[in-house]
């Protein structure tokens, strides 16, 4: 039987980690599920997450911790993608801003219609739902998304959705080929930029997704970030 395995990169989230992790385990057996793992992937946490992920595990046999001392999401998912075993894997954000009843839609995805390779939840489609959003974030937001689009030819309509799946052999890929040296959220953009010039089959789910308000942006930062990367990116894809 198929198996999948979801990815939680974090980073100082002893406040969220446990309601987050629970909350998953309670929809997943509670719902006609397949066989799944849950990793949390703690990039050099300094607080209390270690601790709070090592109780969950202690209580769930389904959960797993892996500790690396580098930050950054990328890193967290390439460290993730190396250990996985599972026919199917991604990640979601631990605050849940996307809403767990999607995660059946990516297995009837996967199982249902066996040539997608890859799932990329859009808060930004038409069908999608979003509350909750500051300003600051749809301003970072969009304009990054037009960047992508003007500079790079994106074609889906959301990069950095905390809500990507992927079948093993596809995800092995994209991480083979994409940079070693990025590993920040830009790694994930590239990621999707590279499977689209590949011509991997995207399927565009589109998301309930509620923003969380103890989440920070830094918004000048971010956006020079932003810029560093497209001005990378331009020059390393084709």
């Amino acid at each position: 039987m198929k198996k999948i395995n979801i990815l939680f990169p974090v980073l100082n989230e002893e406040l969220r980690l446990a309601d987050g992790i629970n909350k998953t385990m309670e929809f997943l057996k509670g719902n006609d599920f397949m066989p799944f793992e849950l990793n949390i992937i703690d990039n050099g946490s300094t607080d209390k997450t270690q601790q709070v992920a090592e109780s969950l595990c202690a209580q769930y046999p389904e959960v797993h911790y892996t500790r690396i001392t580098e930050r950054g999401t990328g890193i967290a998912i390439r460290e993730g993608v190396k250990n996985n075993t599972c026919d199917f894997v991604g990640y979601m954000d631990v605050d849940l801003s996307t809403n767990l009843k999607h995660l059946l839609q990516v297995q009837d995805i996967f199982l249902k219609m066996p040539e997608v390779e890859f799932v990329n939840g859009s808060r930004f489609s038409k069908e999608s739902s979003v509350s909750g959003r500051k300003w600051y974030r749809n301003l970072t937001s969009y304009g990054l998304l037009f960047l992508l689009h003007f500079f790079l030819k994106m074609k889906a309509s959301d990069a950095i959705c905390g809500f990507k799946f992927f079948k093993k052999e596809t995800v092995e890929k994209l991480v083979e080929a994409s940079s070693k040296d990025e590993n920040g959220w830009f790694f994930i953009i590239e990621m999707l930029l590279r499977a689209e010039r590949m011509g991997v089959n995207i399927y565009e789910l589109p998301v309930e997704w509620a923003d969380d308000s103890r989440t920070k942006v830094k918004l000048f930062a971010t956006i020079k970030n932003y810029i560093r990367n497209i001005r990378r990116l331009r020059k390393v894809l084709k």
